[in-house]
Parts: structure tokens; C-alpha cells; sequence
């Protein structure tokens, strides 16, 4: 007879994992036991069967777990007579990890439309293959106890199931019913309203225009009905979000189609069990009002994941929402009962469960049918990823740029990167930054640092956030700039050890202290140089220049008179253009960018599409949406002079072409096209300086499909190989991703 002693890593603990292992030593007659230890689920077999058990493990996994590592060793017998799940020990600090919050199975699913089932309309349903982990969790081991749901003591039936090794709920720790788990209340305002049935109360006001606040797994969603234009326009007011378009949740597959394009790999990943929003394009006959999706041609859609939107369809005959998170612009999703009913909405559908860990949906663009993700979140986080490199031993804490916020903690060769955060220029979102950061310490059992990762940039709030917590963890603060960390994260996801790349996006602050955005860099992940970059300009006014792009445009053109012809776009009018260029001349609160996201809304305020930034990339977004609509080819020249592209020509053309007639969506695919083609070339003459035949596109304007498909076919008719992200962000999501890799190149 053999022991052996089997450690596994992996996404192991909470995902039905140990009763996997019951069930497949039992059916090869094994003995011993199973337990949790930390990070880590030890394993300890007897029998005849060792063999066979190591060989089927990794193969028979549940639908969620995965195992990374399997270390397997003989020992002496010890002679058990049965195999057990035992009582988890956190005396072993591994690299395993939670899983995510995963969307309903069929299974449950079914049950809770099944009037027969005692979880019958029950909106807590769940089961070792689906429901709320990463939200729920407090520490390692994953146990209940170690859970909100420890406030629900399992009744007698569930704890029966709970304890049975053949049923799907064996140790599955969010299980739970009407009898012993969470439970829904509705809300008027302060007031609550009892009812037997609150969702069905959230669905006839919806019905009747109202907006309903829905607290859910990870957070809280601000919902009305999709197809009313008045509901939709009442909560943009009282939100302040007066343009930026909101996702909708639909009921089901089939909605979906009747309003926009999926493709193959699109119905794949809306449809998966990750659930995350995907942008999609609107159908001609999109049904919807202008106000939900406004000036563009795509639209944010997901489907239900949890029991609680199913049963709020069931009680409906509203087949789309909107589903917003709940919380004001760049400020942390409403977690809290009391917040959430004294909100913004009319009504609240709110549960008693804690949410331990806040959340967002997960966003995901196609790109010419490539995967991108806007927001790796719900659905994904805390997944971990894995340096291709060869790594020091420093345990590094990297908070990522200042907007778009993740930071990610690196052990070893392994990566945790947290949900999204968030603008960290607000209070509240810089507080939840440091909440969650002492939230993935527990999960991780990583609370040990040496280095302290952060943007070049010594004003963002993540800079000063380092430097008090180097001195908290006695750790070192590295400085690392904004566009080499996003390449470093492209890099990874392809096992680069050098290329080009282009980074492209609004602002990242330059190793030159200007505002970078439009660089070509050549990086070996340790280091990058600058090889060229877009013409730079001075910005009049610094981010004003952001919100009011017309004074970008100013800049660019360096001509008043053309400019006059855009005086509607500024306040006061030709008298505040006269004193822009007053200011130019000086040389006054003018700060020098680079940046291709301020060129791209200064061709949108040129084209007459939009003129103030309302939200992050609004202005190029709406450009690229006119584009999508363009029905002629026409072509803008461009200059490169010094490995600088002339951005002011390109402007120039597309304002001339404007102005004689030509069909605005026309000159903006053309204007868009100059700009790609450009930054291409650029590419491609670093490419060959370095000899490389690697050039890879990141940073958040290569969201953009058809400026990401031009420089895409430049590049490879040139022979050389175009590198995209494939699991992680193109925008500053997974800025903190490349900051930790660096920091742990050995």
C-alpha cells in the first residue's frame, strides 16, 4: 500500500474542490483526508489507487477550479480507514487564491423557478459551482465562518446538504435558504414597505417609471426601464452624468439580438459564467431611447448573473434595464443599507448579507473580433496572473496610476491584481483603496512588503499613498513611468523580453515631466527608451484643456482666425480666444502634451461632434462613433520630421476637408486613419533601429476599433508581428500590473 502527500494551488478553496477530491478518492477506495491549509488544500492518500488519484485529479475538475501547481510526495502510512474532509489550518501561506464571483448554474437556477423546490423564488440561491465568493470572503482558509455568511447559520436541511459528500452543496459555504439565509426588504425612500414578495414590488415600479436602487452580490445597481426616455433622463440629472452611456442588463439572449450585433465570440463571453458587461453594436432598429446610449453606436450589455435579476424579470414585462452602479461619478459603489435607501433612487430592493469586498461589473470591448478588457473585475478578480520572467524574491504592493485604479500585489512569480477601484482623487475612492488593499492581504496572506510600487507622477494621490505606506511596511518606493508599466503589461501576456510599442492614450506623466500619450517606446521590461512620439503642444489653461478641447484644437491649429470659426465653443466667446493666444504667446499656465487622446478630441470639436469632455474619452469616443457611420474613403497625408508626427497638418486637413463640404463622418475616419497610420510608422522605424520584429499597441485609444485595425494592418503588411492585450487591460487598468512586474525583473 502507498501514502502519498499532495499539495495543490491553485483556484482550489471554494470552487467544490474538496469534495471533488472526497468523491474521486472514495471511487478509487483511497483513504486519508483533505484539508485547507491557508492558500493551499493538502491532500493525504492510502490505498492501491495513488497513482490513478494523481493522474485523474487535475483532469475531472470542477466547472471553477483550476490547479497551477501540484506537488506530490511519499510518505509513511498511517493507516486510516476512511477519507474525510478535516478542519481547515492556515499554517501554510501559498499562492492559491479565491475565486471570483461566478453567475448562477442551471441548477439553481431551475430551482428557483421550480414552485416544488423549497429555494422556490429564493434570490440567495447558490452551490459549490456558482454564486458570490470574492465579495463574501474575509480571510483564508474559505470557510463560512470566515464569510458574511457566518450570520446565517445553516438550518437543519441545508446543514445536511452541506454535509453530504454527494450532493452539490457539500461544503459549499454561501449555500443557503428562505429558512436560514438572506432576505430582501423594499424601501420607499427611509420607509421600508413589508411585503412577502419585495422584488415583485422593485419590477411594478419600474413599471410605472420609478428608479429602484438593487443591492446585489458585489454592489449596488441604479435601475429603470431601458425603453423610457423620461426614467433614463431623470437619472442622469440626478446623477450628474448628463452624456456617458449606461449598460443595460437583458433578460436573456434573444432580447439582446433584437437590438444589437453579436458575433460568435461575443455570445461566448456575455453568455459565459463570468457575465461581464460587453460593448456591443447597435442594431439599425435600436429601440431604445438617444438618451441611454447617447452619440454613440455601441452599447454596454450584460445578462442576469444572479438569482435575484432572474426573478426580477420573472415578475416583469420589461425584457431590458438599465443597470448602473450606484454611486456618484468617480466615487466607490454603495455597499451600505442605510446609503443605499437614502440615495438618489426612488425605491431600494436591499438584502442583509455584508459585501466584504466591493465589486464593479467587468466591461469587454471586441476589437475586429479581439477580446480587450475595458474593466477586469466581477467575474474575474481576484484571478491571478503570472509573470513570464524571471523574478526577484521582493514581495512588491503596486497601486497602479491615479484614475482607472487596480493595484496588484506580487509574490513570487504570481500577480494578484484587485478589482477595479476607481478615480482615487476622490476621497472616498482613495479610502476604498486602502480598505481593499488590507482586504487582499488576508486573502493573499501577503502583508509583508519591499517594495512599493507607483506612478513617476509626484502629485497623484497613489505617489503619496507609496510613500506612506513604505514607511508602514519599511519599504522601498519605486517610481515607475506611466507608459513603459502598460507595456511591460502587454508584454507579459505574450512572454516578450523586448519589443516596441506604441502607447497611446490621454495622459501619462513623461520621464521629460511633460504629458505623454502618444509615444513610441522601446522596452526589454526592465527598462524602455523614448524612440518617438507624437508633435507636442502646449495645453492652455493644463486640464482645462481636457475638459474644453476647443482649446486643445487652439493650440494645435496656432490660428486665431481659423479658430473664431469655433467661438461657440468658448464661453466668452472671440474674447476668450484672443486671450488663449495671449497666453500661448506668454508661455503661461501652459503645460506641453504629447498626448493622442487631446488630438483626437481636438479633431471632434473640429468636426463639430462634441466639445466638452462630460467623462473620461467622451470626445474621441463620439468621434470614433461618427466615424463607424462613414460611407467614402478619403485620405489625409501626414509628416513625420525629427521621429515626430506633425499632428497640426492632420488637423489642419481635417478642418479644411470640413469646411469644404466634405461629410463629417468621412473626414473623422480619415482624420482617425492619418493619426494611426502615423503612429505606425513611427512604430515601424524604431522596429527597424532595434532590429525587432515585435511592435505592440496599448494604452486606451487602441479601444478604439478602427483606429487599432489601421495601425493592426500597417504593421503586419510591413512584415512585422502586431502584439494586443489578451488578458489584460489596453487603458490603465492593468498599469499596476506592469508596475509590479517590473519591480519584481530580476
Amino acid at each position: 500500500m502507498k501514502a502519498k502527500k499532495i499539495l495543490t494551488q491553485g483556484i482550489v478553496q471554494g470552487v467544490g474542490f474538496r469534495p471533488y477530491v472526497y468523491r474521486l478518492a472514495t471511487d478509487l477506495n483511497l483513504n486519508g483526508y483533505v484539508r485547507n491549509l491557508g492558500n493551499v488544500v493538502e491532500i493525504i492518500i492510502e490505498g492501491d489507487n495513488t497513482e490513478d488519484f494523481i493522474t485523474r485529479l487535475p483532469r475531472e475538475l470542477p466547472p471553477i477550479a483550476k490547479i497551477d501547481s501540484m506537488k506530490v510526495n511519499d510518505i509513511e502510512t498511517e493507516n486510516f480507514t476512511d477519507f474525510k474532509i478535516i478542519e481547515s489550518d492556515d499554517s501554510y501561506s501559498g499562492i492559491s487564491v479565491i475565486p471570483p464571483d461566478i453567475a448562477i448554474c442551471d441548477k439553481c437556477l431551475e430551482e428557483i423557478r421550480n414552485p416544488k423546490d423549497r429555494r422556490y423564488k429564493y434570490p440567495f440561491n447558490a452551490c459549490t459551482d456558482c454564486g458570490p465568493r470574492f465579495t463574501v470572503i474575509e480571510s483564508v482558509p474559505y470557510d463560512r465562518e470566515r464569510t458574511s455568511m457566518e450570520d446565517f447559520p445553516l438550518c437543519e436541511e441545508c446543514l445536511k446538504e452541506y454535509k453530504q459528500p454527494l450532493d452539490r452543496r457539500y461544503h459549499g459555504e454561501a449555500i443557503c435558504c428562505s429558512d436560514c439565509g438572506p432576505q430582501m426588504a423594499f424601501y420607499e425612500g427611509d420607509k421600508q414597505i413589508v411585503s412577502d414578495n419585495p422584488i415583485r414590488l422593485g419590477a411594478e415600479k419600474l413599471e410605472e417609471g420609478e428608479i429602484l436602487a438593487i443591492k446585489g452580490i458585489g454592489g449596488t445597481h441604479l435601475v429603470v426601464d431601458a425603453y423610457n426616455d423620461d426614467a433614463v433622463k431623470e437619472l442622469r440629472k440626478r446623477l450628474n452624468r448628463p452624456n456617458q452611456a449606461f449598460a443595460v442588463m437583458s433578460k436573456d439572449l434573444e432580447s439582446v439580438q433584437n437590438y444589437a450585433q453579436l458575433s460568435e465570440k461575443e455570445i461566448q463571453t456575455i453568455t459565459s459564467n463570468k457575465r461581464p458587461i460587453v460593448i456591443l453594436k447597435k442594431k439599425d432598429n435600436y429601440p431604445f431611447p438617444e438618451s441611454l446610449s447617447p452619440g454613440l453606436h455601441n452599447i454596454g450589455v450584460m445578462l442576469p448573473y444572479s438569482p435575484m435579476h432572474y426573478l426580477l424579470f420573472d415578475e416583469s414585462s420589461i425584457d431590458t434595464y438599465v443597470m448602473t452602479s450606484a454611486n456618484t461619478p468617480g466615487e466607490p459603489m454603495m455597499i451600505k443599507n442605510e446609503d443605499i435607501i437614502n440615495g438618489v433612487n426612488d425605491y431600494s430592493l436591499v438584502h442583509n448579507r455584508r459585501i466584504l469586498n466591493r465589486c464593479d461589473d467587468s466591461v469587454i470591448r471586441f476589437r475586429n473580433n479581439a477580446l480587450s478588457f475595458i474593466r477586469r473585475s466581477r467575474g474575474y478578480t481576484p484571478e491571478p496572473y503570472t509573470i513570464s520572467y524571471e523574478v526577484n524574491d521582493s514581495n512588491v504592493l503596486a497601486l497602479g496610476p491615479e484614475l482607472d485604479v487596480t493595484f496588484s500585489i506580487a509574490k513570487d512569480n504570481i500577480v494578484y491584481p484587485s478589482q477595479h477601484i476607481g478615480n482615487t482623487n476622490k476621497p472616498k475612492t482613495l479610502a476604498f483603496l486602502r480598505e481593499a488593499i488590507e482586504n487582499m492581504e488576508k486573502i493573499t496572506k501577503i502583508n509583508e512588503f519591499d517594495i512599493i510600487a507607483c506612478d513617476m507622477h509626484p502629485h497623484f494621490f497613489t505617489t503619496r499613498l507609496a510613500h506612506e505606506l513604505s514607511e508602514k511596511y519599511d519599504a522601498q518606493v519605486m517610481p515607475i513611468q506611466h507608459h513603459h508599466a502598460h507595456s511591460v503589461a502587454l508584454a507579459n501576456d505574450h512572454s516578450l523580453e523586448e519589443m516596441i510599442v506604441i502607447t497611446a492614450d490621454g495622459v501619462g506623466y513623461g520621464s521629460d515631466a511633460t504629458s505623454w500619450g502618444g509615444e513610441i517606446l522601446y522596452t526589454d521590461i526592465s527598462s524602455f527608451e523614448r524612440m518617438a512620439h507624437l508633435q507636442s503642444h502646449l495645453m492652455p489653461g493644463g486640464d482645462m484643456a481636457t475638459r474644453y478641447p476647443a482649446r486643445m484644437l487652439a493650440s494645435i491649429l496656432n490660428d486665431e482666425e481659423l479658430i473664431k470659426n469655433y467661438s461657440k465653443y468658448f464661453k466668452y466667446g472671440d474674447i476668450e480666444i484672443k486671450n488663449l493666444f495671449k497666453q500661448l504667446d506668454a508661455n503661461i499656465n501652459v503645460g506641453k502634451t504629447s498626448s493622442t487622446g487631446r488630438v483626437l478630441d481636438s479633431m471632434a470639436v473640429a468636426l463639430e461632434i462634441a466639445h466638452e469632455r462630460t467623462y473620461e474619452g467622451e470626445c474621441s469616443m463620439k468621434l470614433e462613433s461618427c466615424a463607424y457611420y462613414s460611407t467614402k474613403e478619403i485620405e489625409i497625408p501626414y509628416i513625420i520630421e525629427n521621429n515626430q508626427l506633425n499632428t497640426t497638418e492632420i488637423l489642419k486637413e481635417v478642418v479644411r476637408l470640413y469646411q469644404n463640404g466634405e461629410n463629417k463622418a468621412d473626414v473623422a475616419r480619415a482624420g482617425q486613419n492619418a493619426v494611426a497610420n502615423g503612429l505606425a510608422e513611427l512604430a515601424i522605424r524604431a522596429a527597424d533601429k532595434k532590429n525587432i520584429p515585435d511592435i505592440g499597441a496599448t494604452g486606451g485609444v487602441f479601444y478604439n476599433e478602427a483606429i487599432t485595425e489601421t495601425v493592426k494592418n500597417y504593421i503586419k503588411n510591413e512584415g512585422y508581428n502586431f502584439i494586443e492585450h489578451l488578458n489584460t487591460c489596453a487603458g490603465d487598468g492593468s498599469v499596476s500590473l506592469g508596475q509590479a512586474i517590473i519591480a519584481k525583473k530580476v
